[in-house]
């Protein structure tokens, strides 16, 4: 608040209040420098719920004692930090790379959030999938093409055999055989194929995840891709 601000915020106080008054000239321009001084950093109003002259009228209607500067700050203080304690960080639309773009903008969110000129950011469902994501990161994600760059794919693809056979595959227009229930080593849709080792009493000791998926998958999604590319190809004609 501004000297103007104090003055009429004392104003409203002086109505409710004549014991804040003060008569004399020199008296009323010390009152307005003191409380200037102390709440120069609190604004009159906010977008989003806060209004000092509100926090004024509830100490007033509340308490018998004359207010002071502090029964504004500390209304104040308490609105801060329950925003922040609703807040939860937004990715920012910066390139993670520019660290200081990145830096700059999450600390200016956090003091838009606190000082009530935005709303807090909630947190998202897990549920809420790829539509809870920022439409700038989203239309950032659609340029890219990927998460993962392609030279951190082929990178990985050595530690990664099965992930990357499956990619390799649908790249070639094969069906994805991941996409099924493998029913040879029930294997779940989205885990690569185990084959079992078998020990001298014959006896399974474990298993380790296969390359490349048993064919009997590979056979199974086919036919299940089969019959979506007949109705395709219906519509299409």
């Amino acid at each position: 608040m501004d000297r103007r601000e104090i003055a009429a915020l004392l104003a409203i106080i002086g109505r409710l209040d004549p014991r804040t008054i003060r008569t004399d000239p020199g008296e009323a321009r010390d009152q307005i420098a003191q409380w200037h001084v102390l709440l120069g950093d609190v604004p009159t109003v906010t977008p989003h719920g806060w209004d000092a002259s509100v926090a004024a009228r509830q100490h007033i209607r509340t308490s018998p004692y004359q207010i002071l500067p502090a029964d504004i700050a500390r209304p104040w203080e308490s609105y801060r930090r329950d925003r922040l304690a609703r807040h939860s960080d937004p990715t920012p639309s910066a390139d993670p790379d520019d660290q200081a773009a990145w830096t700059a903008e999450l600390i200016g969110t956090r003091r838009a959030v606190a000082a009530g000129t935005a709303q807090p950011a909630q947190a998202r469902a897990i549920t809420s999938g790829r539509d809870g994501i920022d439409p700038r990161l989203k239309a950032r994600l659609r340029q890219i093409g990927s998460c993962i760059p392609p030279a951190a794919r082929a990178a990985l693809a050595p530690y990664r055999p099965a992930r990357a056979a499956r990619e390799a595959a649908i790249a070639q227009g094969q069906p994805d055989a991941l996409s099924v229930r493998c029913q040879w080593c029930d294997a779940r849709p989205g885990e690569p194929c185990r084959r079992r080792r078998i020990g001298p009493d014959d006896g399974v000791r474990g298993t380790v995840p296969r390359a490349t998926p048993h064919p009997g998958r590979l056979d199974l999604a086919a036919q299940q891709t089969e019959p979506i590319e007949q109705v395709q190809q219906s519509a299409m004609a």
